[in-house]
């Protein structure tokens, strides 16, 4: 799916919220605790969107590629890297159709994309192509069957919603593509959607993790060599 100027800006917009930033903070906390990002690696970020997880690598050193099918979402990267002394290397490409040869990249990263897209085998066999052997692939995605699952489904039967064209996961789905080589699969973002902006805390978080379903999931995968 390709988002528009305003789909773009609304998208990122959101992660300047209480409630938003919170959810990034979650959310980056399981995926770097999963992949672990190391400096000087060549990382691939499938569906970089606005560059958000684009800057967290190449803020801990790793010398980054984003890709992205939305030329709006892609501006938007480039201006905050603009902002800042790192560089990033962006391109508007098709995730389902990368332009790399095979073994480009030392590992690959890619969140909050994978349900955006219908055709997730596809996605998954074209970035384990441009992965080396050895190398890292981590996604993150909404899991389809928990409260904010249901949440955005209900957000995506409007037309003007930026889901109104996802197609959700459940950590099955995903783990099932490659179940050999499947590092770790895990859980986060206990709290539910509608729960009260001061209950997004850590504390909350953790309590929850006990009893709630994840809104979101990161898996792990090593290519083997």
């Amino acid at each position: 799916m390709a988002f528009d100027r305003d789909k773009a800006e609304e998208y990122d917009n959101w992660y300047e919220t209480a409630k938003g930033s919170f959810v990034d903070e979650v959310e980056t906390a399981l995926a770097f605790e999963l992949f672990k990002p190391e400096a000087g690696e060549r990382v691939l970020d499938a569906g970089c969107g606005t560059g958000n997880f684009s800057l967290k690598l190449a803020r801990r050193g790793c010398e980054v590629v984003g890709i992205d099918i939305s030329g709006p979402m892609l501006e938007l990267a480039r201006k905050k890297v603009s902002q800042t002394n790192l560089s990033v290397d962006f391109y508007r490409q098709d995730l389902l159709d990368l332009d790399f040869v095979g073994e480009s990249f030392d590992s690959a990263f890619s969140m909050a994309t994978f349900e955006f897209i219908k055709d997730y085998e596809k996605a998954f066999q074209e970035i384990r192509r441009v992965v080396k052997p050895g190398g890292r692939i981590l996604i993150g995605t909404i899991t389809r069957d928990s409260s904010w699952g249901r949440l955005y489904r209900r957000q995506g039967e409007r037309e003007n919603s930026v889901f109104h064209h996802a197609h959700f996961k459940n950590p099955e789905d995903l783990n099932r593509l490659d179940p050999e080589n499947l590092i770790a699969s895990r859980e986060c973002l206990f709290i539910p959607p509608d729960a009260p902006e001061e209950k997004f805390n850590w504390d909350e978080e953790n309590r929850l993790a006990e009893e709630k379903k994840g809104g979101f999931f990161c898996s792990l995968w090593r290519k083997p060599k």
